[in-house]
């Protein structure tokens, strides 16, 4: 039996060093994805899409391992991270912040598919946020990402030390700001817990993408 392990396939994303940043160029990959508004720590529609991401995400390396033989990892919980003022952002009022949760997928996941373990995963479970899943394409491109380690709130000073970084390469920030989960926050310590951080960027002179 074939084994796809997004964290051994994808090493350059998904392991970054702790000690310096580094540039990498994402490719398009596919995503089980659910768009949401809100603190992450208060708001219910968070933690209903993150139960719904993991509900559908494993239904699916279920079904690929039975009907094809094929096992894989189901890949690490992802945020994409914005708001509408980008103070409210910068200034973390949480309340006002947008936010894609998203799960990476293998390519022989198919549109198909991930229809049938929606509706499996729904029809064992209740899904609030199920009906607002979609499976997309998404492509970042050239980013610069660092490994932190600690609690969520004390983020603040490696995002900084992330953005002097694309500054001083001649780059500007785009797009979102950008999370991957390689830890669970119910089994791990806070100073332990592991994120990549990582922040989309464009040569100086390219007019900065409106974040819609």
């Amino acid at each position: 039996m074939s084994v796809l392990d997004p964290r051994k396939d994808f090493k350059t994303l998904y392991s970054p060093p702790t000690k310096a940043p580094v540039i990498v160029d994402v490719p398009e990959m596919n995503f089980l994805m659910i768009d949401g508004h809100g603190d992450p720590n208060t708001s219910p529609a968070y933690a209903d899409a993150v139960q719904a991401l993991y509900s559908v995400a494993y239904t699916l390396k279920f079904m690929l391992k039975k009907g094809a033989g094929m096992d894989f990892g189901v890949a690490p919980l992802e945020g994409l991270w914005w708001a509408a003022d980008l103070d409210a952002f910068a200034n973390a009022a949480k309340d006002e912040w947008d936010w894609t949760m998203m799960i990476m997928q293998p390519p022989q996941i198919t549109p198909d598919l991930v229809s049938e373990a929606i509706h499996q995963a729904a029809a064992k479970k209740d899904l609030p946020a199920v009906a607002r899943m979609r499976f997309d394409r998404f492509h970042e491109g050239l980013c610069a990402q660092i490994m932190y380690i600690g609690p969520f709130a004390a983020e603040g000073a490696t995002i900084e030390r992330l953005h002097a970084f694309i500054h001083a390469q001649g780059y500007t920030l785009r797009d979102k700001h950008h999370e991957i989960y390689l830890s669970d926050p119910r089994r791990a310590a806070p100073d332990k817990l592991k994120t990549v951080i990582r922040q989309p960027m464009q040569p100086v002179g390219i007019p900065q993408l409106v974040i819609a």
